[in-house]
């Protein structure tokens, strides 16, 4: 165990480290103090175009396409208008992390300075207004969000107060706590029980995919962790963390490595693998880890990061789009693998005229559509042939 934290710990110092630096959520203090001043009775600015740091994309109920920025706020697109909305209309803070929608069609915009509410008039800011005392809670319609960089935290809303919830400690998350400590690595700004992602598979379950200590699912009664080399570090390397969680159409789980699935049983079942567990776990999951796609032609895993896609996506025919940093979308069928015993892998690179476009997610929309968010160069859209730029 000692010389597995020893190897994470290389992950510091990585150019990945620095975009995860970057991927914040709540801050607390800010979260804990806002009010609603934010409210503006005329919001927005009607524009032409979106921005070129377009991180996040959602399209809601009502149609409308949302477009979330790290650097120039959010915008939304009706099909005719774009409308522009940044700190000046209401928003708590400028950088958008990630975008919901409740089950009365309210949004909610993660920020890095709180969590925004939009009721398609105003902006107002969630207060933490809840006791967190015993408040993991698992009900169909909250919402959750990830915690700011270093608050080792999630927060869940349940329609009227917005809670703050620590994770139960575990002895690979203590352990690298004790392995790492400030005064001897004061440039460290993360906490192992930092979150990249929020995901909610079919049973109800949320999970939780973190830098550096693999996946946690909750399930309402308990914290179980998958903690395998996978999930956590690449190799001996720098750790990619679990930036993406889908379950496809088979069950399997996937966890930014497309080396590797799982499959999770019941806690019943027998003769499996069982995760780590942390000292308040009341039940066992039980899983198994399977190769996945680990024999494509030696020039495309070249070019394939399949150790660390950035996200991934389930079209409507259960097919999944992986989206890499620099090396553009690929397309697996897993049904033609178990069909077949062959991958069906289809590259689709990503360029404005010489340049290869720099990725960071992918959406699909409810039309199906498929969407990519960049760093630099906007938002793009497939046409059922390539990725090309969205330009209303």
């Amino acid at each position: 165990m000692n010389q597995r934290i020893v190897r994470m710990s290389t992950m510091l110092f990585t150019g990945i480290l620095i975009l995860y630096s970057s991927c914040s959520g709540q801050n607390t203090a800010q979260v804990a103090h806002s009010n609603v001043h934010n409210v503006h009775p005329s919001i927005g600015d009607t524009v032409k175009e979106l921005g070129n740091n377009i991180m996040v994309i959602f399209q809601d109920t009502k149609n409308n396409h949302w477009f979330g920025s790290w650097v120039e706020g959010l915008y939304r697109y009706n099909g005719q208008t774009i409308i522009h909305y940044t700190t000046k209309a209401g928003l708590c803070h400028n950088r958008i992390e990630s975008i919901q929608e409740d089950k009365s069609g309210n949004m909610f915009f993660n920020t890095s300075g709180g969590v925004s509410k939009f009721d398609g008039q105003r902006f107002t800011t969630l207060t933490l207004t809840g006791n967190s005392t015993n408040a993991w809670k698992l009900e169909p319609h909250d919402l959750w969000f990830k915690g700011n960089q270093d608050s080792a935290a999630v927060y869940r809303y349940d329609g009227k107060a917005l809670y703050r919830l620590e994770f139960p400690k575990t002895a690979l998350g203590e352990e690298f706590i004790s392995n790492h400590p400030r005064s001897k690595y004061p440039n460290m700004k993360h906490s192992p029980y930092d979150v990249y992602t929020i995901y909610r598979d079919r049973r109800g379950n949320v999970w939780f995919g973190t830098g550096v200590l693999g996946v946690c699912r909750y399930d309402g009664q308990s914290h179980n962790w998958i903690t395998e080399d996978d999930v956590t570090e690449l190799h001996d390397g720098p750790a990619n963390g679990a930036r993406s969680i889908i379950e496809d159409n088979d069950g399997y789980f996937w966890f930014s490595n497309a080396l590797f699935r799982y499959k999770i049983y019941p806690s019943a079942a027998k003769g499996l693998s069982t995760a780590q567990q942390d000292t308040q776990d009341t039940k066992v999951m039980r899983y198994q880890r399977e190769k996945a796609i680990d024999s494509v032609d030696e020039k495309i895993a070249a070019h394939f990061d399949l150790e660390g896609y950035m996200s991934v996506a389930k079209d409507k025919h259960g097919v999944m789009w992986f989206v890499t940093y620099g090396a553009g979308v690929w397309r697996y069928d897993p049904s033609t693998e178990l069909r077949t015993g062959s991958e069906n892998i289809t590259h689709y690179p990503v360029k404005g005229g010489n340049t290869t476009i720099t990725l960071f997610s992918i959406y699909k929309d409810n039309h199906g559509d498929l969407w990519l968010g960049t760093h630099e160069t906007g938002a793009y859209k497939f046409n059922g042939k390539t990725f090309e730029r969205f330009r209303p």
